[in-house]
């Protein structure tokens, strides 16, 4: 490095010398680079030389006239005279255009030659005139001699600082010597003596064109330097500061005058130390006698010493400074650099508390409260007073993130955690894991009737409607709450218990609170193993599609079929869509799934009479999926089935978050041609905004309105009639499911339903089933005449009257409609009884059928099964489970 260095100095150096011939032709020839201002320097130093030579001339002029007159040298006075004006003249006139040039901005090479011009024809003209003046004298005139040659030589001299110019007067002048002189040693005198001043020309340009360059080079470092400086300390990155020997400012930089909203000039001549003062709180790793002060004083340079600025203002920089010394080694001062921490430290307690708090909800993140919990399950063995923990999860936040989007869903968060702070209260500490999941920690609070009214009222609290941005949300909460004993858990072993309960919690329904109970883990270990297992269920080849049809009501011929998935389980055996389905969506495995029903379903249809529509179910997960249209598009393209034959049920889910999206999709759904229909209608919300909005096809009456219709202890008859003239006035179809009964078929035929799906008319199918119904004219309705409400075996004495005669009577089974009964005497159907049954009195009804020693009774009005239960005398005595140490603190009080 230290050789490369010396090797650039050495080639600086040899550049900034000039040869020899550079320096006889650098100021008439074209200059490059850096040269264009030495060449124009050295041409300002030229402007002087006309008038250096007017006066040359004129005192020489002055001089040969007074020597001629004295001592009557020549007679010619006159001409002289005329002579010398007139070479004053062109000295002046050639001042006057040099000035011209300068003011035109003509180039310095074509001055130079216009002077050497002048130059040359100015020589000429002097030495004429020394010509005449020596006409009249004699040979040992030698005052007149030297007065001439002085002149000459002035000449030369004028010029010597441009090489051109002397060599131009030098050549004039030795010429003009050859010519008006006789003499050889005049001439050979004449040259010898401008060769000289010539070579001293040529060196004298050198040494200047030497120093020109090393001074511009020396200046373009200069100016580098300053242009670096000024970056430096406009960028904000930093600023500059130097004291002087006894520690006052001799400069500082803008950056650090602003700090104290001044000017750089106001704070010379301070002392640097009373600007500042140590942040001794500032962990900067030096010691107490390696401060700033002590820096200072012992001329020891520094580097990074943190300090603080002596205003109002929390303003912190890091300084490095060096002491400065001359050649002689004596003390000038520091020089150094600061840099202002103040943002950088702003950004570290930012960094530090985003590691503690939430940045979006302002509450404790993940890792405070694990540290919130750990402190208080170290609390809780201290003072033997347990803790709990409550897990929450925000139910349907989801639904509300995707549909209405990102903006929406973090206003919710910001809302809800205001609620869950408002409803802890005093008792806990509220946090939030991450997403919908929040957390609440309660130290030294144990008493389960206290839990479970805190979670009963967070949950009615956050399931409040949330008003955003002009939208109405609503959503709901579930809780899973765990005790810790004092001493007998870690925070891992609550956290994992209090997720079971959460867990537990969401599969009674969401919206619930649930305890931790130990058979938990049993149920989650299955869960999770089952969770695995559905993973992998459809590469395996375990999940199927089955087909149940859906018939026209006016002629009993198939319509369509809805398809259905089934998963069979080669260890556990067929598993309910009921209990894997809702997993599924939990998992992230419904939209899979869901693919793969429309995918197979859509190409069995393609086997089906052109007549014959396939119905496919969408959870709100598939339907808010902003791919779907192009997911049922592709589905229809590749199996070339028409868009009509294809019906998406879709229930009332994807309604809970209202947005652009969701009418958006239904939009794009419609324009490529599918069915919509409106599934399990009725057990929802049944908003009639729902039908307003969305263009369905078709409302299937939820099973829940259609069993047992036909019984006139309900109100389903008159739900279904004011379904179906709301469906005829939208101009929808309408579909009845779960009919399993005749007595349900017939009343479903009166109403005016479209369609009916059930039993009845078959069980979900095989592919093969479904294309032998496909074949049929019609389908006959198999089943029960009507529903049997359950029945509850038993054996209990009766007593009747038949024929008049009081008679003892056995019952064998019994229900809300009526009973079998055991009788040695035959009873006709229709007579009617009155049946006293043991310990629970009197029941009226009228027997419908009768056989060998047995008849059927239906009772004239439902049978309270609740009566067959014996009465149990209430007891006070009950004991609420409570922790271990409970007993023990109430015991010590």
């Amino acid at each position: 490095m230290r050789r490369s260095r010396f090797a650039t100095s050495a080639e600086q150096e040899l550049s900034a010398q000039a040869r020899w011939l550079e320096a006889l032709s650098f100021d008439v020839r074209t200059p490059s680079g850096s040269d264009h201002s030495i060449a124009a320097q050295r041409l300002a130093h030229l402007g002087h030389i006309p008038i250096l030579l007017a006066l040359a001339h004129a005192v020489s002029a002055v001089l040969i006239l007074l020597h001629c007159s004295l001592t009557g040298a020549t007679s010619d006075i006159a001409s002289m005279a005329f002579l010398a004006g007139a070479v004053l003249a062109l000295d002046c006139c050639w001042a006057f255009c040099n000035r011209r040039l300068d003011r035109m901005h003509v180039s310095a090479r074509t001055v130079t030659w216009w002077m050497c011009a002048m130059a040359a024809v100015s020589t000429s003209a002097w030495c004429l005139f020394g010509y005449v003046a020596a006409q009249g004298a004699t040979m040992q005139d030698v005052g007149l001699a030297v007065l001439v040659g002085g002149g000459i030589v002035a000449c030369v001299v004028a010029v010597i600082a441009s090489p051109p110019l002397a060599v131009t007067c030098a050549l004039t002048g030795t010429i003009c010597a050859a010519y008006f002189q006789d003499s050889a040693m005049m001439t050979i005198g004449s040259a010898m003596l401008s060769l000289v001043f010539v070579v001293y020309s040529v060196l004298s340009a050198r040494t200047t064109i030497k120093v020109a360059r090393e001074r511009l080079s020396l200046d373009q470092e200069a100016h580098k330097a300053l242009q670096f400086v000024n970056e430096f300390e406009t960028s904000g990155r930093g600023w500059f500061w130097e004291t002087n020997s006894q520690g006052t400012l001799s400069y500082v930089s803008q950056q650090l005058a602003d700090d104290f909203e001044c000017q750089p000039e106001a704070l010379l001549g301070r002392q640097f130390t009373d600007l500042l003062s140590v942040d001794s709180g500032a962990d900067n790793g030096l010691r107490e006698d390696r401060t700033l002060g002590f820096h200072l004083s012992a001329r020891f340079p520094f580097s990074d010493v943190v300090v603080r600025a002596a205003t109002n203002e929390d303003i912190h920089w890091s300084l490095s400074g060096n002491p400065i010394f001359d050649a002689n080694g004596r003390f000038m001062g520091f020089r150094g650099i600061g840099t202002d921490l103040t943002e950088q430290r702003r950004s570290e307690q930012e960094i530090s508390r985003l590691a503690r708090f939430d940045s979006l909800t302002g509450l404790p993140n993940r890792a405070m409260m694990r540290q919130t919990l750990e402190e208080a399950l170290r609390n809780a063995a201290r003072r033997q007073k347990g803790c709990a923990l409550f897990l929450i999860d925000l139910d349907r936040f989801k639904n509300v993130n995707d549909t209405l989007g990102h903006p929406i869903g973090d206003a919710l968060l910001r809302q809800v955690a205001e609620r869950l702070k408002s409803v802890m209260g005093n008792h806990g500490q509220v946090g939030r894991l991450g997403g919908d999941e929040f957390k609440a920690v309660l130290p030294g609070t144990v008493e389960t009737g206290l839990l479970e009214a805190l979670a009963k009222t967070l949950i009615e609290q956050v399931s409040r409607p949330y008003m955003i941005e002009g939208h109405k949300v609503s959503i709901g909460a579930s809780v899973g709450i765990c005790i810790g004993d004092p001493g007998r858990g870690c925070a891992d072993a609550l956290i994992r218990n209090a997720d079971l309960a959460l867990y537990a919690a969401k599969a009674a329904g969401r919206g619930k609170h649930c305890f931790y109970e130990q058979s938990m883990h049993s149920e989650a270990t299955d869960r999770q193993a089952l969770e695995n297992d559905l993973r992998q269920a459809i590469d395996r080849g375990e999940m199927s599609v089955v087909y149940q049809p859906i018939v026209r009501t006016a002629g009993e011929d198939v319509c369509g079929f809805e398809a259905l998935v089934r998963w069979e389980h080669p260890v556990r055996g067929s598993i309910s869509p009921a209990k894997f389905i809702p997993l599924a969506e939990e998992c992230g495995m419904i939209e899979k799934i869901g693919n793969f029903v429309l995918d197979t379903a859509v190409e069995e249809a393609t086997h089906w009479p052109d007549t014959v529509r396939v119905a496919v179910n969408l959870s709100p997960i598939q339907f808010n999926n902003p791919s779907i249209v192009a997911t049922v598009s592709a589905a229809l393209e590749m199996h070339r089935l028409r868009a009509e034959r294809l019906e998406l049920e879709i229930t009332e889910g994807v309604f809970l978050a209202d947005s652009d999206a969701t009418e958006e999709t239904f939009a794009n759904l419609k324009a490529l041609g599918v069915r919509l229909a409106l599934d399990d209608f009725g057990t929802g919300y049944s908003s009639l905004g729902y039908l307003k909005k969305a263009p369905f096809d078709k409302i299937k009456i939820d099973q829940s309105f259609v069993r047992g219709a036909a019984s006139t202890s309900n109100r389903n008859a008159a739900i279904i009639r004011a379904i179906v003239s709301l469906a005829e006035s939208l101009g929808m179809d309408t579909t009845a499911e779960g009919v399993e009964t005749h007595d349900d078929l017939q009343l479903i035929r009166e109403l005016g339903v479209s369609q009916i799906q059930g039993y009845i008319f078959g069980k979900p199918g095989s592919p093969h089933k479904a294309r032998e119904l496909t074949r049929q004219s019609s389908v006959e309705a198999e089943g029960f005449s009507c529903v049997r409400e359950p029945r509850q075996s038993l054996m209990r004495r009766a007593i009747t009257a038949i024929d008049g005669s009081r008679i003892e009577v056995r019952l064998r089974n019994i229900s809300a409609n009526g009973a079998l009964v055991e009788c040695m005497q035959p009873v006709a159907p229709g007579t009617r009884l009155t049946l006293d049954i043991v310990g629970v009195g009197p029941v009226i009804g009228a027997v419908r059928w009768a056989q060998s020693n047995r008849f059927g009774i239906k009772f004239d009005e439902d049978f309270d099964l609740k009566r067959l239960t014996p009465r149990r005398e209430k007891r006070n005595d009950v004991t609420m489970l409570q922790p271990w140490y409970v007993g023990q603190e109430r015991a010590a009080v």
